[in-house]
């Protein structure tokens, strides 16, 4: 693979692209992402016979650290938080919705169907049906294009989904040589039946066992796959500290510019209330480049500073049919059209999804790179961004690996990701993908745009692709 991908980047060009670009041209100014502009005239991609789904509205808790103010909380709290912000922007009956989808990644086991426990503590209709989804880090994306199926097929009108993360509290369990002991003990009629038990007890029982952090089918971790995903299309580690500043730098600007309007207040118990991101810190390329590889260690590329952290956090959308938003007096913020889902090879190609999802998505609506105004891609890792980046500019890997006979080429930097991404606002794993679809929305209102594409990458070698177009305004 990494001779193969050599090539790659010797056919791939990469100019001063990476060092000028991502800072200087790509750095809008404040007045420039908050002029509100109508969008350019193009044709529209609905579809005769197929209702048109869309989005009303997107919003989302803070962001936070994991082991920050959410810190004593549970992943249905902040998922009711989300539900009972997006009730409250859209003044919505909460006995309107038909079906409630929510992601996540890692399960509290004692609200394994998260989306139900959450739907009820937020006073939604105990006739409302809801599901949990898992599809690791496109886990809210899948809610949200479940959503769009039934809607799309009649079967509902409003759908709510959404996704949330909880870090804070990971699930750890006994190791397996105790949890059996445990389990036979429950079953045990007698004492001496228990004693015989308890007297196989051995000290390496007591072992706990944490969550994988590593692919169940390769055993390596995401970090490490993203360090030789880096390594194979020769992203440096200058230039992944260059678009880890850019991701930090454009958020804090969107930030204090009240562009990030999604973010709803939330009053956690006993605490403050929360109001912003917590994980947006613009740094210095000097202080990043002090800190130590992170996962290939010593001579690795990848570090904290160029990585998205740990993040608690959960979103919530409001879909609609179009005929039944408008007659609920909303105004849409955009149509959900067209998307794909893909998978490849776990090992060598486990973060290249965007690479994949996005000429096929463009291929199934119609759409050139050139037609697109927005781009929100999912950041897991600086080197990932700029190694899918590197692959969609070539044609080289698009004839040996997707089948195509051209690239479809790198979506430009002035368009990409223009108020942050996930290294900067954060990762809530089963809640990005809501976080893409809004955010790309709400850009598009602001910055006059059409088309954007949504794209992500995902454990298992995942991948997801999405075209938003903006409601007319």
């Amino acid at each position: 693979m990494a001779s193969m991908l050599a090539h790659t980047i010797r056919n791939c060009p990469v100019n001063s692209f990476w060092a000028a670009n991502l800072t200087a041209r790509s750095l809008s100014s404040t007045s420039q992402l908050q002029a509100q502009v109508q969008p350019k005239t193009k044709k529209t991609l609905s579809k005769t016979g197929v209702k048109n789904v869309v989005l009303v509205e997107g919003v989302r808790t803070p962001f936070l650290l994991s082991g920050t103010a959410y810190n004593d909380l549970m992943p249905h709290d902040l998922a009711r938080a989300a539900f009972q912000g997006l009730l409250t922007r859209t003044s919505l009956p909460r006995d309107a919705v038909d079906y409630i989808i929510y992601g996540t990644v890692i399960q509290e086991v004692k609200t394994s169907n998260v989306a139900r426990e959450a739907a009820l503590g937020a006073g939604f209709s105990e006739k409302t049906p809801a599901h949990t989804v898992t599809m690791a880090c496109i886990s809210s994306n899948q809610a949200m294009t479940t959503g769009v199926g039934l809607i799309a097929s009649g079967q509902c009108d409003t759908v709510v989904a959404g996704g949330v993360e909880f870090m804070s509290d990971v699930p750890i369990r006994h190791s397996r040589k105790m949890r059996k002991t445990l389990l036979s003990l429950n079953k045990a009629k007698t004492i001496s039946q228990r004693l015989a038990l308890l007297g196989k007890l051995r000290l390496d029982f007591f072992a706990p066992e944490l969550p994988a952090v590593a692919e169940f089918s390769t055993s390596e971790t995401m970090g490490h796959s993203a360090d030789r995903l880096a390594a194979a299309f020769g992203v440096t580690r200058l230039e992944q500290d260059e678009f880890a500043l850019r991701s930090h730098t454009l958020a804090k600007k969107a930030q204090d510019a009240g562009l990030l309007s999604d973010v709803i207040k939330f009053k956690v118990p006993g605490r403050d209330t929360v109001t912003a991101d917590n994980g947006i810190r613009p740094s210095s390329m000097e202080q990043m480049g002090k800190l130590k590889a992170a996962f290939v260690k010593p001579h690795g590329t990848v570090t904290a500073a160029n990585s998205s952290f740990l993040t608690d956090g959960a979103s919530a959308v409001l879909l609609m049919s179009e005929e039944k938003a408008l007659a609920m007096g909303y105004k849409p913020k955009a149509y959900l059209r067209d998307f794909v889902y893909v998978s490849q090879d776990p090992k060598d190609q486990l973060l290249l999804g965007p690479t994949y999802g996005t000429p096929k998505v463009l291929e199934k609506s119609g759409l050139t790179m050139a037609d697109i105004d927005v781009f929100e891609f999912h950041e897991a890792f600086a080197g990932q961004i700029i190694a899918n980046m590197k692959a969609m500019d070539s044609d080289w890997f698009a004839q040996t690996y997707i089948g195509r006979k051209s690239k479809v080429g790198a979506p430009p930097m002035e368009k990409f990701n223009n108020w942050g991404g996930s290294l900067s606002l954060g990762h809530p794993f089963g809640a990005t993908g809501c976080r893409l679809v809004t955010t790309a929305a709400n850009r598009m209102i602001k910055e006059g745009g059409q088309y954007a594409v949504v794209a992500a990458c995902a454990a298992g070698g995942l991948g997801h692709a999405m075209i938003v177009e903006a409601y007319p305004q």
